[in-house]
């Protein structure tokens, strides 16, 4: 299976390809695209998203995944940031389509989701994150196109692919599992109605009754 990652931004958007291959991660290619602010927003959309097309149609991934988008308080940055989400999953997803005719999955996690799955730790800090994707994917420290953007790309699609291995393991486990024992019904015990126990006290009393009288009439005749 071959993943995008993606750290969308005005500014630099990052992006990572991983191969995840009998759950042995490797890495394909990543890199960062950078815009200028001399140039209109419209430019700097339509320039990540030329790029992203581009990488997408090469490597021709099943999966595109980031970091969800969420409510920041600075309102101007987070609308840049939606806006370079928006065009870049568009080329990722357009540039695999064009080439593939298939439509790749996507995906999108939690800071901490992403954190969890490639530290093991939800709070990890930056740099924490940016060393385990180094290990995972073997990247030499003279490799100059791992920035911090893509390494935070590179984290989402190991994310995904860390997801995949545990659904799997889960399915694995449901399907080795045994059965569950059939429970059986319990026996309904029949409740005598509150009608039906007053008329057996009637009749009862009605027997104890008549017993008195036949003793009564007894002792009379022997007198």
């Amino acid at each position: 299976m071959r993943i995008i990652g993606i750290d969308p931004g005005l500014a630099s958007t990052g992006y990572g390809v991983i191969d995840n291959i009998n759950d042995k991660l490797s890495l394909v290619e990543c890199g960062t695209i950078v815009t200028t602010p001399k140039d209109s927003v419209a430019r700097r959309l339509q320039i990540i998203h030329a790029r992203l097309y581009e990488v997408a149609k090469r490597t021709q991934p099943d999966v595109v995944s980031m970091e969800g988008l969420y409510f920041v308080q600075n309102i101007t940055s987070g609308i840049a940031v939606a806006q370079g989400r928006g065009v870049a999953i568009i080329g990722a997803i357009f540039g695999t389509m064009d080439t593939t005719g298939i439509e790749p999955a996507f995906a999108e996690y939690t800071p901490m989701q992403i954190k969890q799955a490639v530290v093991g730790y939800g709070k990890a800090t930056k740099a924490q994150v940016t060393q385990m994707v180094r290990i995972l994917l073997k990247i030499k420290d003279t490799d100059d196109k791992f920035s911090n953007h893509a390494a935070d790309a590179l984290a989402a699609a190991i994310c995904y692919a860390q997801s995949e291995k545990y659904c799997a393991a889960i399915e694995k486990a449901k399907a080795a599992a045994p059965p569950p024992n059939p429970i059986k019904p319990k026996k309904q015990i029949k409740k005598t109605s509150d009608n039906n126990t007053e008329e057996l006290s009637r009749i009862e009393q009605s027997k104890q009754l008549l017993t008195q009288m036949r003793t009564r009439t007894r002792r009379r005749k022997r007198r």
